[in-house]
């Protein structure tokens, strides 16, 4: 998988197919992200480069409630990837 702008839109578009806002601020997030599940937002730190977006972003794919049907065809296949990839296998 490629660490750049267009991945990260893909991913982002994933998260907020699911219905939740993606929100990029500041502050001291201890590991990069916040989730406030009632409200679905998920808060990143605003000064993560591409890269670490990414990453922030893949390590919570399993954590949010994604709905797959919901999904595009697109993003449920890009989603079926990160999921079986082994790093989401730990």
């Amino acid at each position: 998988m490629k660490f750049n702008p267009a991945t990260l839109s893909k991913i982002e578009k994933i998260v907020t197919e699911s219905g939740y806002i993606i929100r990029y601020e500041r502050g001291t997030f201890q590991s990069g992200y916040c989730i406030l599940q009632e409200k679905k937002v998920v808060v990143l730190n605003k000064f993560l480069q591409t890269e670490g977006r990414i990453n922030t972003l893949i390590d919570l794919l399993p954590i949010l409630q994604i709905h797959f049907d919901s999904l595009t065809h697109e993003s449920q296949k890009l989603y079926d990837e990160i999921m079986s990839s082994p790093v989401q296998n730990k």
